[in-house]
């Protein structure tokens, strides 16, 4: 008798692998939501593996806000380019252009509320009906109540108590038209064990998730980067500090922590001794109790 031992590792990729076969044999357009943070990252490499050795068989689609990081944009290209995957990208700036979307001012404005207009358009006009993405249950309590297969009305908004069970992992892709499913692979995951596969399959991920010196400034208590879309308030001041990014996102709204961690194992080591969590250090997350909950029952990833 042959015994099979799996680490919890390779349980989850061998979960996320079926969940992204799943569904791209249930639905007509699948698409991959790609920001170019380690989650999506981790996600894209797992579609590769799902496929190999085609192609990933459905597009990567990032909804580009104007307000990225350009090491993250650079790694995005770069990394699209070395595996031969489709990118589709739409912007932001074209939805605030073509009057759907509004610009915040002030010095705490940020275009993250506005992706899930462009998100949802792009969806419509590439006849996308499912969007994978790699939200995971530990980030936020929000993403906690989310299935695998996250259905979405004519809409696009998020009812969590009219979501289909999932037990003995049958995922039901049914719809009518004009819905579609958002598609969470990553789920089961912790950002312990994306930081623990990223090392063991050795994944290339930007620079700006290791230690480095940046221009911050420091608004209530967190560290954002310093770049020309921050609007400084009369009593910040900028700062140049030693930090890296736990998560990415726009650099309006995505803080810094400071941090002499240069390379995996270190990171691994920081992030078992933290007590606060990666959405911890962002913004957008703290604009109210029900923040992040608010903006998927919009449409929001």
């Amino acid at each position: 008798m042959i015994l099979y031992h799996l680490n919890h590792l390779r349980e989850l990729e061998a979960e996320a692998i079926y969940v992204i076969r799943e569904a791209a044999s249930q639905f007509e357009r699948p698409a991959m939501l790609f920001s170019g943070g380690k989650d999506s990252i981790v996600m894209t490499h797992l579609a590769r593996k799902a496929f190999y050795p085609a192609r990933i068989p459905f597009p990567l689609l990032h909804i580009d806000t104007g307000h990225n990081f350009p090491e993250t944009l650079t790694f995005r290209d770069k990394m699209v380019e070395e595996i031969g995957a489709r990118l589709e990208v739409r912007y932001v700036q074209d939805s605030i252009d073509k009057g759907r979307a509004r610009e915040e001012k002030g010095p705490n404005a940020s275009r993250n509320v506005l992706q899930t207009i462009t998100l949802l358009d792009a969806l419509e006009e590439l006849k996308i009906d499912a969007a994978m993405g790699g939200a995971r249950r530990d980030e936020e309590k929000a993403r906690a109540k989310e299935r695998f297969f996250s259905h979405r009305d004519e809409f696009g908004q998020w009812d969590p108590k009219n979501q289909r069970p999932e037990l003995w992992m049958l995922l039901n892709g049914r719809k009518h038209i004009g819905e579609h499913f958002r598609v969470f692979p990553l789920s089961n995951w912790t950002e312990m064990d994306v930081w623990m596969y990223i090392q063991l399959e050795n994944i290339p991920i930007p620079e700006i998730y290791f230690t480095h010196e940046r221009d911050v400034v420091d608004r209530d208590g967190m560290l954002l980067a310093y770049s020309e879309y921050i609007t400084l308030k009369e009593t910040e001041k900028v700062e140049k500090k030693v930090v890296r990014f736990r998560t990415i996102g726009d650099m309006t709204c995505t803080g810094a922590v400071e941090s002499p961690a240069s390379s995996l194992s270190e990171i691994i080591d920081e992030i078992a001794a933290s007590r606060t969590t990666e959405r911890g250090t962002r913004q957008d997350d703290k604009r109210s109790e029900t923040a992040m909950e608010d903006r998927k029952k919009a449409g929001y990833f």
